[in-house]
Order: C-alpha cells, then sequence, then structure tokens
C-alpha cells in the first residue's frame, strides 16, 4: 500500500506588502522544515502557498500608500515569492491569483449555494456616511466585544474570537480615523454555523491530542456558546463578485476563499512536480485520503478551524479534513509588536543581506512562538547563532580537519563501530521526534543541534575512532537539515551521500571535509 501524500498548507499571506521576519517565524518556518522532513523519509509531499489578494486589508494599505490595490497585490505577490525563495522555504509552488484562482474558488461556494447552504439574513454593518460605503474587516477597527482590546473587524487577534457585523465597540475607520462611522442595515449571505456543531464537536474530540494548548482552549470557548453565522457575501466593492442573484452587487467575504485558495494553490503545485488532475480540487477529495496539515498564526484559528471546517462539511463528505492544525502565538521586534504602519518592522529580504540564511533559519527555530508570545533581536540572533552554531560548528570542523590531516588517513575508508551506529540512530530518534506532529517543535530540534554539537566536540578532543565522529557527524547534519538547509547541503556534497531521517548500516566511512559556517 502506498504511503499518503501529505499536503501541507501555509495560510497564503495578504498581499499587501512583503514579508518581514514576523511571517517568517512561524507558520511558514514551521510549514517548510516539516515539509523538508517529510521529503527526507521518503513521503509524497506537495507543499504549497499563494497570496490573499481578495483581503480588504489590502484595500487599506492601498489606500493609504495612494496606491491602487491591484498594483499593491501585483508588487507584493512577487515580493513575497522572492523573500520565500531567498530564505529557503521549499514550496513546490507558489501560486498566482488569477482568473483560474477565481474560477476555483467560485465552484466551490456556487455550488454549496445550489445545495442551499447558505442563508439570508439582514444585519447591521459599520458604515462610512462621508465614503457612502460600508467598513468590514480591515476598513474598520475598535474594541473587541470579547476582551475589549484594539482588533480589527471580523476577528480579534488577541482573543482569537470573532466580531462579526455591528458587535466591534466604538468603530471607527482604519483609513481616516477622523471618519464618522455609523451603522446601515444589509442583506447578506451566510453560512448558519450552528447546524454544523455537532460535526465540529466530533472533529475536535478526535483531534484534540494533536492540537496545542491554546488552539484547544480558544475552540473550547467558541463552541461553549452559540456559533455566530459566517458572513458569505459583503456589500463592497474590493474581492471576487459574488454570482447569487439574491446580493447582487455584492463580493465574497475574503474569509470564504480561504479553502477553494488552498485547494488551488495545492494544484498548482501538484502541477509543478508534474502532475495532472481533473480539477483543482481533485487532491482534496475524500477518495484520494490525503494527509491534511495547516500551520497557521493562532489568530487564524477561528477561521481555518471552525469556519472552513464547516464549508468542508458542508460539501457533505466530498473532501479530506485537516488531519493536523500546528498553530503558532505572535512573534515580536526588539519586545515590540511587529507594525509596519509605525515602522517598527524588519524585513526579511533586509536580514538576509546581512547574515546567512542558516544562521538566520537557526535563530528563528531557537526563538519561535510555539506556544507564547517570543521576541526577535538582532543582537540575539548575532549572539545565539554564534555562540550555539556558527562557533561550536567551526570548531568541530577544524578539529576534525586536523585530526585527519595529522594522522594521514585522508581519502582512507575507516571503520564505524557499532557503538556508533546505535549512537546515531539514537540522534536520529530525537529529531524525528521533533518533527513529528504528535509533539512538533523547532525549539527542541534547535536544542538537539546544540546539544549533538558539544557531545560531538568533546569526542573530537579525545577520541581516536574518526570513521565513528564522521558517522555521527553526517547522522547530526541529516537531522538538522530541515533546518540548516544551505549546511547539510554543503555537507552531503561534500560526503557523498543523501539526506535520510535514519543511520544506515554503514560499517566504514572516509573523512570529507566540513565547510565553515560563514565563509
Amino acid at each position: 500500500m502506498s504511503e499518503r501524500k501529505a499536503i501541507v498548507i501555509d495560510t497564503p499571506p495578504t498581499s499587501n506588502g512583503d514579508l518581514h521576519v514576523g511571517h517568517l517565524a512561524g507558520p511558514f518556518m514551521a510549514a517548510d522544515v516539516h515539509a523538508r522532513y517529510l521529503r527526507a523519509l521518503g513521503r509524497p509531499v506537495v507543499f504549497s502557498s499563494g497570496t490573499d489578494d481578495s483581503q480588504t486589508y489590502v484595500l487599506a494599505s492601498a489606500r493609504r500608500k495612494g496606491l491602487t490595490p491591484e498594483n499593491l497585490c501585483g508588487q507584493s505577490w512577487h515580493d513575497i515569492k522572492q523573500t520565500l525563495v531567498d530564505m529557503g522555504i521549499s514550496l513546490d509552488g507558489f501560486a498566482p491569483y488569477d482568473d483560474r484562482y477565481r474560477a476555483s474558488s467560485l465552484n466551490f461556494v456556487t455550488a454549496l449555494h445550489a445545495a442551499g447552504k447558505f442563508r439570508l439574513k439582514k444585519v447591521l454593518l459599520p458604515y462610512s456616511e462621508r465614503d457612502g460605503e460600508f467598513l468590514v474587516e480591515g476598513l474598520v477597527c475598535g474594541y473587541c466585544p470579547v476582551c475589549l482590546v484594539e482588533s480589527r473587524g471580523g476577528l480579534c487577534e488577541s482573543c482569537g474570537h470573532p466580531n462579526n457585523f455591528d458587535e466591534l465597540l466604538q468603530p471607527r475607520s482604519t483609513v481616516d480615523p477622523e471618519d464618522v462611522v455609523t451603522h446601515r442595515e444589509a442583506e447578506i449571505l451566510v453560512l448558519p454555523m450552528e447546524e454544523y456543531r455537532e460535526q465540529l464537536i466530533a472533529y475536535y474530540a478526535e483531534k484534540r491530542e494533536r492540537l496545542r494548548p491554546h488552539t484547544i482552549g480558544l475552540v473550547d470557548e467558541l463552541l461553549a456558546k452559540p456559533l455566530p453565522d459566517f458572513p458569505i457575501t459583503y456589500p463592497i466593492s474590493w474581492g471576487i463578485p459574488a454570482p447569487f442573484p439574491e446580493t447582487e452587487g455584492q463580493v465574497l467575504n475574503a474569509w470564504v476563499e480561504g479553502i477553494p485558495a488552498v485547494m488551488y494553490c495545492t494544484a498548482y503545485a501538484a502541477e509543478q512536480l508534474g502532475e495532472k488532475h481533473d480539477d483543482d480540487h481533485e487532491l482534496w477529495r475524500a477518495e484520494h485520503d490525503a494527509e491534511v496539515i495547516y500551520f497557521i498564526g493562532f489568530d487564524n484559528v477561528y477561521f481555518w478551524g471552525l469556519t472552513h471546517l464547516a464549508l468542508i462539511m458542508a460539501h457533505e463528505g466530498k473532501y479530506v479534513v485537516p488531519d493536523t492544525i500546528i498553530s503558532n502565538e505572535f512573534y515580536e521586534l526588539e519586545n515590540d509588536k511587529f507594525s509596519t504602519s509605525l515602522g517598527h518592522v524588519l524585513y526579511t529580504k533586509d536580514l538576509l543581506k546581512e547574515v546567512p540564511r542558516d544562521l538566520i533559519r537557526f535563530y528563528l527555530a531557537v526563538s519561535c512562538p510555539e506556544h507564547q508570545r517570543t521576541n526577535f533581536s538582532r543582537e540575539g540572533l548575532d549572539k545565539v547563532a554564534g555562540r550555539r552554531l556558527a562557533e561550536p560548528w567551526n570548531r568541530l570542523a577544524n578539529q576534525l580537519a586536523k585530526a585527519v590531516a595529522e594522522s594521514g588517513v585522508e581519502g582512507r575508508e575507516l571503520p564505524v563501530s557499532a557503538d556508533a551506529r546505535q549512537r546515531a540512530e539514537a540522534v536520529l530518534s530525537r529529531f524525528r521526534i521533533c518533527y513529528e506532529l504528535s509533539g512538533y517543535s523547532l525549539t527542541r530540534a534547535a536544542d538537539l543541534i546544540v546539544a549533538q554539537l558539544d557531545r560531538l566536540n568533546r569526542e573530537a578532543l579525545r577520541s581516536e575512532q574518526l570513521g565513528d565522529l564522521f558517522y555521527e557527524v553526517r547522522a547530526l547534519v541529516c537531522g538538522a537539515s530541515p533546518i540548516l538547509i544551505d549546511l547539510a547541503a554543503a555537507v552531503a556534497e561534500a560526503g557523498g551521500f543523501g539526506i535520510t531521517m535514519d543511520a544506515p548500516a554503514l560499517y566504514a566511512m572516509a573523512p570529507f571535509d566540513l565547510p565553515l559556517i560563514g565563509d
């Protein structure tokens, strides 16, 4: 029986600018490391993303910058794609937002509309009296009705709860805070989330052991009270025009596009791998039994973990549901929130001009916000990556090069003991535990790299078993390869071996040159 195909999803970023370091520290690094790990196991993987052009955040950002939203989206798509390439994020495809994307989204929702899954509902929405337009999602802010923290429309980034329609307290425009915001009635289509309560409860009863505590806590809070209706359409101008006769002139809520968008991204990426399928949703069909893995920020748990799940469930078994949802918390910059509008931001492309990407990836793994807010510090990057990775690795490389030269064994096959094979497999077993979804942790994987470098440096000082040392270096590099991508590639080429997550039963191996980090 062939292994299940893994569909690794990094939720498409909003195309209102390039990616800063905070974007990379969460879902993108986590998704990339897991995809690389699965490939090293020999698993079939499709890892994809794209951009989320329909978000009202694009419209708000474009207005503040004096650009057209179309121009902002186009430039952002190219900038984001290049940043991901430069950081070594191993996407199989970064899908364009095009007519095919729009058609894929419409096919998904029109099937639900035809099946009678949506309801017409009269709601009150924030309204700009000056501009004569409704303000939703990224166009409006106010205080969250649940936690009273400053929030944008639709969802509170702090507590994770939705704030639909007229629930924001003291709403105001995000483009012009002086604009007078009132409320006006509109008739829109909604998905009645309460109709999927029992299915959602059953899903989380089955999956909760593989979810992080904060995700479980939010889901439990949300399911402890009636679920609000999920807006399918909005009476605004930016987005994909909704083709429903009841809501003429409205567009799809950008959040509705999430699931068909990642289905389309999956199809696009699979095509880059040489696969051909009947339609953009094919790989997600239940009969293929793919393993779908989400990597998301905590602020997206409500949409991806409830509303999007309900949209899949509304298709009545046609598509698979995600096997695992790996969430992360916020990542701060110098102990303050990343803020593009306030200029408190560090773009990844700028950091890459100063620091080798392996050192950045290592530091992001060490400091990634897996369970709580963590902090990026430029001084911390130099100190941590230097002292814990670059210096001990370079010390080990120099010690081994000196030992090989002094012993005159260059090019000779050296014996590898049974103890070394056992130690190498033990190390790789620990890496596998870090990378498996049941206990997924980049921080622990980075700590393991540090601990093993320390051990091998001590062994190099007193061991005469060079064959054992090179064999164990090989194992360490393979285990670290999803994080230290450039070092792993260079060492594997020097040693003439492939990256694998199991220690091969070698009884001899020749020494090889270890590249220095930072050279």
